[in-house]
């Protein structure tokens, strides 16, 4: 038989929002860090379906045991969902998840049995009752919350709630597990395939950083600017890199291009980041993401980097620092010529207690 529905479904998206919606219609949950997936179930066949539409399985076999265990021999169900890494006492691994998207087929199994994945379910798209995507999103849950009867352990159900000041607690409290945020959806909705029409909610701060180098745009090498790369001083006084900005408009990367030249004269000379062309290939293994280094989820895609005398300083905002990097691409606020590179340290940031994951499932 065919799966309830046919894959591939662009999964529905959510749009950023300043705060959390409150009112009557509104459902509540955790905003998950992992890789968002879709499942689709039909009796002995699983397939995993990413984001962007590409199939997972390769990369997770761990969990098309748990999610086969699910309703018995012969279920039939799509789930829209998240796949996450946990520790037990740091929360959330995304660093884990990136590892896992590698050509090596034998070194994935090994990753999953010293990482398995989860599964995060927080939708229901068709169950045995069929295709489920017109219903509003209060019925989806409530179908959602009976199959969840026969999760195995590696399959959860998210936490929801009607409650504004609950999710607003989630919001505070569980970043330090992790968490990305909050996502609000309207009880009504139906599924909208590929449309932002969830609410997400992030946690927004600013830090100053140095700017140590950038990267072309890739649809005008030597003539437009992708995005600056940012550095941060250790207690070590080693300039670790932290991630990217690339929130500009066109005529600003036309700009960017002589803005930098001057940086970029004796650049590479006495560098801090010389030697990661060397240390690349030692430094993916270990989950470092280097400036030169190759996306694990794109192969091939030009990473390569055009060095700056760290000289610079921008003030940019994130919204989640995950270890010692920000968890993405961070948003282009202003340069600060009156600040020091050498200010440019971790301790500006401010420190998120740790949370224990198991408290928000309340085990």
């Amino acid at each position: 038989m065919p799966f309830p529905i046919e894959p591939p479904v662009a999964p529905m998206l959510a749009k950023p929002t300043a705060a959390i919606p409150e009112g009557d219609g509104w459902i509540y949950e955790p905003k998950w860090d992992g890789f968002r997936a879709i499942a689709f179930r039909d009796g002995g066949e699983v397939y995993l379906q990413s984001r962007d539409l590409k199939p997972l399985n390769r990369y997770f076999p761990e969990l098309e045991e748990p999610l086969l265990a699910i309703g018995g021999p012969e279920a039939r169900f799509v789930l829209d969902g998240e796949i996450v890494i946990a520790r037990p006492e740091t929360g959330l691994d995304f660093d884990s998840l990136l590892l896992r998207i590698h050509p090596a087929e034998s070194r994935v199994r090994m990753l999953a049995e010293e990482s398995p994945a989860s599964f995060v379910a927080f939708d229901c798209l068709a169950d045995e009752e069929g295709d489920a995507m017109s219903l509003p999103f209060a019925e989806r849950r409530l179908r959602l919350e009976r199959l969840a009867t026969t999760f195995p352990e590696t399959v959860r159900l998210t936490p929801s709630t009607t409650d504004a000041a609950v999710a607003r607690n989630w919001f505070e409290v569980f970043e330090g597990a992790g968490l990305d945020g909050v996502i609000a959806k309207g009880a009504q909705d139906p599924y909208a395939p590929g449309k932002r029409t969830m609410a997400k909610i992030k946690h927004v701060r600013t830090a100053d950083c140095v700017v140590a180098g950038f990267r072309w745009h890739k649809n005008g090498p030597g003539t437009l600017v992708g995005s600056l790369m940012l550095g941060l001083y250790n207690d070590a006084g080693d300039l670790q890199s932290v991630g990217v900005t690339s929130s500009f408009t066109m005529a600003k990367r036309a700009e960017l291009v002589d803005f930098l030249e001057p940086y970029r004269r004796g650049g590479m000379e006495s560098h801090p980041w010389w030697d990661w062309a060397l240390a690349e290939a030692s430094a993916i293994e270990q989950g470092r993401r280097l400036p030169g280094a190759q996306s694990r989820w794109n192969r091939g895609k030009d990473l390569s980097w055009e060095p700056l005398r760290p000289e610079l300083v921008v003030e940019v905002a994130f919204d989640h620092l995950q270890r010692d990097r920000f968890r993405h691409a961070t948003t282009f606020r202003r340069w600060r010529p009156d600040r020091s590179p050498a200010d440019c340290r971790y301790d500006q940031l401010e420190e998120t207690p740790p949370a224990l994951l198991a408290d928000l499932f309340g085990t």
